[in-house]
């Protein structure tokens, strides 16, 4: 049995976070036995990792990678004998990096689940951090990226990996599906009729994804179909945030647009669009498109990393930053008929059924950990 260890930064709310765990509810445990250390806490994923019977070690770590952070790591590492540390986010990376070979582990692989970082938004430490992984790439056995862009990205900032793996993500496609129920009752919730176009953004507040120009592809739309409802979720998107709800209100958007926050059952949510919406400027691979095109919902996205690839024919793409092409698309999708909007959601989800499902990605997942576990016992046998 080969045996891996998870180190992962956190486990907030994100697409690393996810995909973690949706690849743990279905590697193969005949063959893999698998165990969780977080540098940082449980986050929300901790007890859906507890719940798989996965066991998951806490670091506590509150800024940045100390000497009992380092020391905690490799002796998880070193208790569970692993064969592999698989790490996730860029401080886990750095710590994977100092401590994996030192605590046993016969392999260490990477994972980038990101692609062109503006370092307007980036503190001056992670750039330092970057360059300091960059400088230490040599040292995975392989680095996963979720997507070509992330590869580009970082070949640009200096990373020379032994090899690259590219393992797109994989979506639960039984947990995000066509749901007429999730739709009446996440539509009833927020009080919007079964009539009334509604358009979502599921995105963490934060400059990168870009809110503002969604705001303003809103204004647009409404402006011309005042039918339109919108919907924004995620961490910090509530009438809390007044930065956010003083530019709904500029726009005239803050009666027709519900600010939902974090939401717990988001497959419920996606079920009750009509078409789901990427704004960001930069992205890898976006979670948020791949599950709600796996709902049956069409989306328009913005031509950031693999998004494209993602979506193919089945929705539009747009420039980042350009609200004007944005509302254009939106106004495009919402014109189409009620059958022909849903003949394209049935499109994206059989797109995502056939090249995107989670089984598919842990199937590449568990063959790169074979073929690794295989290497390293072949060489150390000769």
């Amino acid at each position: 049995m080969i045996s891996i260890v998870h180190l992962i930064t956190g486990l907030d709310t994100g697409g690393a976070e996810s995909t973690l765990v949706g690849l743990l509810s279905r590697f193969d445990r005949r063959r893999f036995s698998n165990s969780v250390v977080s540098l940082t806490g449980e986050g929300t994923n901790g007890h859906r990792i507890r719940e798989l019977g996965i066991p998951l070690t806490p670091l506590h770590m509150r800024s940045v990678p100390g000497p009992w952070t380092l020391w905690s790591a490799a002796r998880a590492i070193r208790a569970a004998r692993a064969d592999i540390v698989q790490t996730w986010l860029y401080h886990a990376d750095l710590v994977g990096a100092l401590v994996a070979p030192a605590a046993g582990a016969r392999n260490l692989c990477w994972n980038i689940r990101c692609a062109e970082l503006d370092p307007a938004h980036h503190a001056r430490s992670m750039r330092a951090a970057l360059a300091l992984l960059a400088r230490l790439s040599p040292r995975p056995a392989t680095i996963v990226v979720n997507a070509a862009a992330g590869r580009r990205a970082h070949e640009r900032l200096g990373y020379r990996p032994k090899r690259w793996e590219l393992i797109p993500n994989g979506f639960d496609t039984q947990k995000f599906s066509l749901s007429p129920e999730r739709r009446e009752r996440f539509r009833a919730r927020l009080g919007v009729s079964r009539e009334s176009p509604l358009v979502g953004l599921v995105a963490r507040y934060h400059p990168m994804k870009d809110h503002a120009t969604f705001i303003k592809a809103a204004a647009i739309v409404a402006g011309q179909r005042p039918d339109v409802h919108f919907v924004m979720a995620g961490l910090g998107v509530t009438r809390d945030n007044a930065a956010l709800t003083e530019t709904l209100e500029k726009a005239k958007l803050l009666a027709s647009t519900h600010l939902c926050g974090e939401v717990e059952d988001v497959a419920e949510l996606y079920a009750g669009l009509d078409i789901a919406v990427c704004s960001s400027y930069s992205e890898a691979f976006p979670n948020v498109i791949g599950e709600a095109m796996s709902c049956g919902v069409p989306c328009v996205a913005t031509a950031v990393g693999d998004t494209a690839d993602l979506v193919g024919t089945t929705g539009r793409i747009v420039p980042p930053r350009d609200g004007q092409a944005l509302a254009a698309a939106l106004l495009e999708l919402l014109g189409f008929d009620r059958a022909a909007r849903g003949a394209l959601g049935r499109a994206a989800r059989e797109r995502i059924v056939s090249e995107y499902s989670l089984d598919r990605a842990v199937a590449r997942y568990e063959q790169l950990y074979e073929d690794l576990a295989a290497a390293r016992y072949h060489d150390e046998a000769a």
